[in-house]
């Protein structure tokens, strides 16, 4: 992995550990996490520093979504973080 890779892999992980906080009371139940992840990614953390723009967050959204399910679907032996930090910087690059 590059070092944008690993950068956004620590900011997806910085993200998935203050909505766990933030969803705390509820167990972390979100059905709308995607949309929570992108605002927060997009405002509060470097991710379009490393990514050199900053994506449109319905583009965002979408992104994370597909994701999610491709993650889940092809069962890679990587952590969430980085299998999405390597596709959402090929993605917006």
């Amino acid at each position: 992995m590059n070092e944008t890779i690993i950068n956004i892999s620590r900011v997806l992980s910085q993200a998935s550990e203050t909505h766990h906080v933030v969803f705390a009371l509820v167990d972390g139940n979100d059905p709308d996490w995607a949309s929570w992840y992108s605002e927060w990614l997009l405002t509060l953390s470097e991710l379009p520093k490393y990514l050199e723009n900053k994506p449109v967050k319905s583009e965002l959204i979408y992104m994370l979504v597909k994701l999610n399910k491709d993650y889940l679907k092809e069962k890679p032996e990587k952590k969430w973080e980085d299998y999405y930090a390597e596709k959402l910087e090929e993605h917006f690059r």
